[in-house]
């Protein structure tokens, strides 16, 4: 696994999943979002829970596919079919060669989630996703995943917040930069790359994200995780 140094001597530059970074993503995402294992299989299992036989599932911001691949592994002798989607064309690659590597049957889509035809499913998962989606457009985005499962069907959504509260905002902000120094990101790959991700990751609370979800339509909403400002939703129709 090639390690993250993208921020260490780049000149800035907004944040893009193009193949820069889709060779470094699963060291960059393991290294910046807490608990990243845990929470893969926290998805997985609640997904698993959820996926009757020949069940169909969409993971809607694949990236390089460790999430679909771990439910793979629980759900092999279902027949389920399982499709990633990503607007990534470098993302897609990179998770299809994995699948090949690993012999898994797991189709991953290049296309913007907007446009693309979402068949009636059982689970969908966006995990980080959203919060990359523009947010006059990501109510509509919400309301096509609500209209795409089947009654019973759910919904996994991870997403970083913010407070509030502006001191316990800054507060988890102040924690969460801690946690990155901990694995071993400097000082200056910390600010270049919140620079860069300036108006392109826009998060938000959780009450407007539990409201986003209830909007749609959703009636059950609770939380599976949640470390300072990161938070697993479970959304049920």
């Amino acid at each position: 696994m090639q390690k993250d140094e993208i921020f260490r001597d780049k000149p800035l530059k907004q944040f893009e999943f193009d193949s820069q970074v889709a060779s470094v993503f699963d060291d960059m995402i393991a290294r910046s979002i807490p608990f990243y294992h845990q929470q893969i299989a926290i998805l997985s299992d609640f997904a698993t829970l959820h996926l009757p036989r020949h069940g169909r599932l969409y993971d809607l911001g694949s990236s390089t596919g460790n999430t679909l691949f771990d439910i793979h592994q629980k759900t092999k002798n279902q027949d389920c079919t399982l499709i990633g989607i990503d607007s990534s064309s470098s993302m897609c690659a990179n998770a299809t060669l994995k699948a090949q590597a690993y012999g898994y049957e797991i189709e991953f889509v290049q296309a913007d989630l907007l446009d693309y035809p979402l068949l009636p499913s059982d689970v969908i998962l966006a995990n980080y996703t959203l919060q990359f989606i523009r947010p006059p457009i990501r109510n509509k985005a919400i309301e096509k995943i609500f209209a795409s499962l089947k009654p019973g069907g759910i919904f996994l959504m991870s997403e970083k917040i913010i407070c509030e509260d502006k001191t316990l905002d800054l507060q988890m902000i102040d924690y969460y930069l801690a946690y990155k120094k901990a694995q071993g990101y400097s000082s200056s790959e910390i600010a270049q790359k919140r620079e860069a991700l300036e108006n392109v990751l826009i998060p938000y609370t959780q009450q407007e994200n539990e409201t986003m979800l209830r909007n749609a339509g959703f009636q059950h909403i609770e939380i599976l995780f949640r470390w300072i400002n990161f938070v697993i939703f479970i959304a049920k129709k």
